[in-house]
């Protein structure tokens, strides 16, 4: 039966442009969009490094009723443009959340309006559901670059109202899946990280079952010996992994498969959607936490003591604005500004210990390192003067002689 209501917005669309992944969501779209609005579908997919046969996921989408299908490969420019100013902003959503699927949406709206606009089309789609976070991070871009365009989301306006729905849908329509009813969680993944969300992990009680991770081992299997590796940064940016210089793309990969071989990334947190709704997510970011966790040891060498505590006051605000879909907001681009101010500095190498899903920092050195052995040490130094901090330490004081004189004066 074909689900329908009414749709607003000057008459049907005549080609639509559709962010097509091969899942369930948007497999279903296809056949959704072509009855409702008798329209042509060109499905656009994204190569984010998923680790899928995209040429298989072409022929689906064709099989499904698309006319035609494009496929572009974003890899270098998802690293170089995106993961990289992310990882030097230090962006991290609530304490645990690397953003692996926020930072994705921006760029695949990109190519998507590029395509819409080479393609003559007259709508764009996605799969997003009316409940989550993408549908914003899509269409916040999508006005960016075409603030006339018309937009089309399925799941706020199609009858169904599951994933099981669309299951039988599929079924009923000869749409190959991969969901089942029995394992309907969904998973997102790219170059960054893999994400599951859904189905059996909606029950934030239940662990999520080590069957579902892709690109991580069990931490508890990883090698029985710990493996130091080196991770070189140029004003703020990796460059080379143990001495090898290598592409943004090919640090991600390399950085991907020392994290997963020792279990590093896995993380399961409750959230708190842009919507207003708590959300389960279980993620695995194996490269992404070694590039986090080395890029933030070297800054704690290279910046000033004041510029540390404003990057750590302003990233929150820019892991929102992420997180929320506001990639190309002026105050993302102006925070982007500031935050490539701080890393002319973040330029060095730092040594990392990895072993069963943990990482410590082993070394760091830079050109432009702060730290000075003759001011820090404890040994015999001739340039700060001990006797100095007394001084110091009364003028510190004097606001607080003052409120506890106050406060004795209190009724």
């Amino acid at each position: 039966m074909t689900q329908k209501k009414e749709v607003s917005g000057g008459g049907n669309p005549k080609r639509v442009v559709l962010a097509y992944s091969g899942g369930l969501d948007t497999s279903v779209a296809i056949v959704w969009l072509k009855k409702t609005y008798g329209c042509e579908v060109i499905c656009y997919c994204a190569d984010l490094g998923q680790g899928e046969d995209l040429d298989a996921v072409a022929k689906k989408a064709r099989a499904s009723g698309a006319s035609d299908v494009v496929v572009v490969d974003l890899r270098e420019s998802f690293v170089r443009e995106f993961i990289f100013p992310m990882i030097a902003s230090g962006a991290v959503y609530e304490d645990g959340y690397l953003l692996g699927t926020s930072i994705a949406r921006p760029l695949i709206a990109r190519a998507q309006m590029e395509i819409a606009r080479e393609r003559g089309a007259d709508a764009v789609a996605h799969g997003a559901t009316g409940k989550g976070n993408d549908q914003v991070r899509f269409e916040l871009a999508y006005y960016y670059f075409d603030p006339k365009i018309r937009i089309i989301a399925p799941w706020r306006l199609w009858n169904f109202t599951s994933r099981s729905e669309l299951i039988n849908y599929s079924k009923e329509n000869g749409i190959p899946v991969t969901a089942t009813l029995e394992k309907p969680y969904s998973v997102d993944r790219n170059l960054f990280h893999t994400s599951y969300e859904g189905g059996i992990l909606e029950d934030p009680w239940v662990a999520p079952p080590e069957e579902i991770f892709q690109m991580t081992r069990d931490p508890r299997t990883g090698p029985e010996t710990p493996e130091e590796i080196t991770i070189s940064f140029e004003k703020g940016i990796p460059i080379a992994i143990n001495g090898a210089l290598l592409s943004p793309l090919e640090i991600m990969e390399k950085a991907n498969t020392l994290g997963a071989l020792h279990g590093i990334g896995r993380i399961d947190l409750v959230e708190s959607r842009f919507v207003g709704m708590k959300s389960r997510g279980v993620y695995e970011t194996p490269g992404g936490t070694l590039l986090h966790a080395a890029h933030r040891a070297l800054e704690t060498l290279t910046l000033d003591r004041e510029v540390l505590s404003l990057k750590a006051q302003i990233m929150p605000q820019y892991a929102r604005l992420i997180y929320n879909g506001f990639w190309f907001s002026p105050e993302r681009l102006a925070l982007h500004d500031l935050v490539a101010h701080t890393q002319h500095r973040v330029t060095g190498d730092v040594r990392l210990l990895l072993y069963k899903g943990g990482i410590r920092v082993a070394g760091r050195r830079s050109p432009y390192s702060l730290y000075r052995k003759d001011l820090a040490t404890f040994e015999t130094d001739s340039v700060y003067r001990q006797s100095d901090a007394d001084g110091f330490i009364r003028i510190q004081a004097l606001r607080l002689k003052l409120y506890s004189d106050q406060e004795g004066a209190a009724p």
